[in-house]
């Protein structure tokens, strides 16, 4: 195992990341399976690590944080810096504002902690719509009530941001979402 990606565990863990429930078990129960779909779809290291640890300042959707963002080089530290921005991209999306346009050149994306909006460089949105897929279908394949919700406004996005997406996390957006092969 990657030495990084064992000292954030061990990190996920400290903060009680085993001890916080969600769908399909425990937190990090969900962060591992997030990095391992990512994994599956050919994600580079740096991708995985930003998977594994991108609940940590919280989420749109997921308001409790294990660090607040104000500790960012704590992770940093874990980490490294690229995957770690990646992290905090990913936390400081504010999804209303910044889904619809995402996959643009102009996107313009909101920083939900600070209020600025800004254009993301294209790597970085990149790996927003990696993790978001990842993430996202964790949830639809492990609440049956989530899919149902969830699974026609998912196919949407991801449609929206397919430019976005690897072919692997495209194929199994549909394959999960809309039930079919792509």
């Amino acid at each position: 195992m990657d030495p990084r990606e064992s000292a954030a565990r061990r990190l996920l863990r400290e903060l009680g990341a085993t001890e916080l429930e969600h769908p399909g078990g425990t937190l990090l129960a969900h962060l591992d399976r997030v990095a391992d779909q990512l994994t599956r779809w050919g994600a580079h290291r740096d991708l995985r690590l930003a998977g594994l640890c991108h609940a940590f300042y919280g989420t749109d959707g997921f308001a409790l944080a294990l660090l607040p963002p104000e500790r960012r080089d704590e992770l940093a530290a874990v980490i490294g810096t690229a995957a770690e921005e990646s992290v905090y991209c990913y936390a400081a999306c504010d999804r209303k504002a910044s889904y619809p346009t995402l996959a643009a050149p102009d996107a313009a994306f909101r920083d939900r902690f600070t209020g600025v909006v800004h254009t993301p460089a294209l790597h970085l949105r990149r790996h927003l719509a990696e993790i978001t897929a990842a993430n996202e279908l964790d949830l639809a394949r492990h609440d049956p009530a989530f899919h149902a919700r969830w699974s026609g406004p998912l196919l949407t996005l991801f449609t929206r941001l397919r430019p976005l997406l690897s072919e692997p996390a495209w194929q199994d957006c549909v394959r999960v979402l809309a039930g079919r092969q792509p």
